[in-house]
């Protein structure tokens, strides 16, 4: 299959970003380059565009597609946690805007052998770097109740985490689970029927609390934003694009306490903690238009985040 992926809050997202034109930008999330040659349309033939991905498949489409662009493109295979050790080894030692997509990408999910979809049949893996060593079937088959339990609950927001977690440890004593389908009745069994008849798919919450565990797409975000904000140049912009509930929280804490003068406990009568703001940041997230939306339901959920560096 082709590499598509439809880039959310796509225009939106490079306004906000582009300042000087010459400079040096990074796509932490390249997936097919649809940011990045939104980018790269804006920026004069000196400009530089760095992208990481840490997906082989969304690094190869992406370089086909930048290939011709004026200015500068520099694809690096790589997780975004390695921000600034990409950045060290490449001489840079600020860019002018620094962006993050959280979304995975259309190809992901539509690839049965990725393993990321509960609506096609395929492997159980999940992995977004396919040279990982954890998958999704050594999370389901060996994580024990209390831990499918806590990541379904936390990462899923799941409300019947208990009961898919006790079904999934039942299921798995007869034979193990390796396919996407397989899990799928199995967490149908789990959710009560009425609680079936209403709203996403029954395994939507479980299959992103999965993906989130494989990937640590959680764990390492809120030490990216603070580590883009450390790299950008004075007036260089930062923007982050969310579509869940719990990775914005921590996208928007984390801003919120990068654009702080204080973070002392509201009781404090002197400021101690010596903090000081980097960034100004607006409070309020951008959303998809209703053209997008139209075009593109997957959309749905993004909010688009961006401020300067002071």
């Amino acid at each position: 299959m082709a590499f598509h992926h439809l880039s959310v809050l796509r225009n939106e997202t490079v306004r906000a970003l582009v300042g000087d034109v010459t400079g040096v930008y990074v796509d932490c999330t390249l997936g097919g380059g649809g940011h990045s040659f939104a980018l790269a349309e804006l920026l004069a033939p000196e400009a530089t565009i760095i992208g990481l991905d840490q997906d082989g498949d969304a690094v190869a489409a992406a370089s086909e597609r930048m290939k011709n662009v004026p200015c500068r493109f520099i694809p690096v295979r790589r997780n975004f946690r390695y921000l600034g050790e990409t950045l060290d080894e490449l001489g840079i030692d600020r860019a002018d805007g620094i962006m993050f997509d959280l979304g995975v990408s259309s190809y992901q999910l539509d690839t049965p052998e990725r393993g990321f979809s509960y609506q096609h049949d395929g492997p159980l893996d999940m992995r977004m770097d396919t040279n990982g060593r954890k998958n999704a079937r050594d999370v389901v088959n060996t994580y024990s109740e209390a831990d499918l339990y806590r990541i379904i609950k936390d990462y899923g927001e799941e409300r019947w985490a208990g009961r898919i977690a006790n079904f999934i440890v039942t299921a798995r004593q007869e034979a193990p689970i390796s396919r996407t389908e397989e899990l799928v009745r199995i967490i149908k069994k789990a959710v009560p029927a009425g609680a079936r008849k209403d709203g996403p798919h029954p395994a939507k919450r479980t299959f992103q609390a999965i993906r989130i565990e494989v990937n640590e797409e959680l764990a390492i975000l809120k030490e990216a934003v603070e580590t883009a904000a450390e790299r950008l140049k004075p007036g260089g912009r930062i923007a982050v694009i969310t579509f869940h509930s719990l990775e914005d929280r921590i996208a928007k804490q984390t801003l919120k306490r990068l654009a702080a003068n204080c973070i002392c406990p509201p009781d404090m009568p002197v400021c101690t903690c010596g903090h000081r703001a980097v960034l100004k940041v607006s409070g309020k997230a951008v959303s998809p238009s209703a053209d997008e939306l139209t075009a593109n339901p997957r959309a749905r959920s993004a909010k688009l985040r961006t401020g300067p560096r002071i």
